[in-house]
């Protein structure tokens, strides 16, 4: 009995290691040479079906190592909620967030290809979720420099496309 217990608890054991090697390398993140791709996995699953995935790339070349930090910082921000350009360079230099330079955070976040409209249509979405919001109060809500901090185009863009606008 002992040594067909003993046989169980082997073949479990192998069985969830073999499961680790095979199932366990997905990753979220590729590094290449000059650039870096950001799948947004997370969020796709939580924001509506018909949503696009985000995907960041960065123009490292020629930035320091803190502007580099920066940039990776700024991508796991964006990985999780919708950013305006202003709200990530303040989150990434502020003392409650990474304590960046504002230098560096700005040259960081400007090396990234992000689609704001996209990152405002992710805000307004997650406001939605939250509460109601009027059109109006919506767009003031997302453009309000105590607020998200998107244009005012980029506002309008997002709480149209979330549907608080008729």
């Amino acid at each position: 009995m002992k040594k067909l217990i003993k046989w169980i608890v082997i073949i479990f054991i192998g069985l969830v290691v073999l499961g680790l090697i095979i199932g366990g390398g997905e990753e979220t993140t590729e590094q290449t040479d000059s650039n870096a791709v950001m799948t947004d996995k997370s969020s796709k699953e939580t924001t509506d079906a018909n949503a696009t995935q985000t995907e960041v790339e960065a123009k490292e070349d020629g930035l320091t190592r803190p502007q580099k930090n920066a940039v990776r910082s700024a991508k796991q921000y964006i990985s999780m909620t919708g950013f305006s350009r202003d709200g990530l360079i303040d989150q990434l230099s502020s003392s409650a967030g990474n304590g960046y330079e504002v230098a560096d955070a700005t040259v960081a976040v400007d090396s990234l290809n992000i689609d704001w409209n996209e990152q405002a249509v992710r805000s307004a979405e997650q406001y939605l979720n939250m509460t109601g919001f009027s059109c109006d109060g919506l767009i003031q809500q997302l453009s309000s420099s105590a607020g998200s901090k998107y244009t005012v185009s980029e506002a309008t863009h997002g709480a149209q496309q979330a549907g608080a606008c008729s």
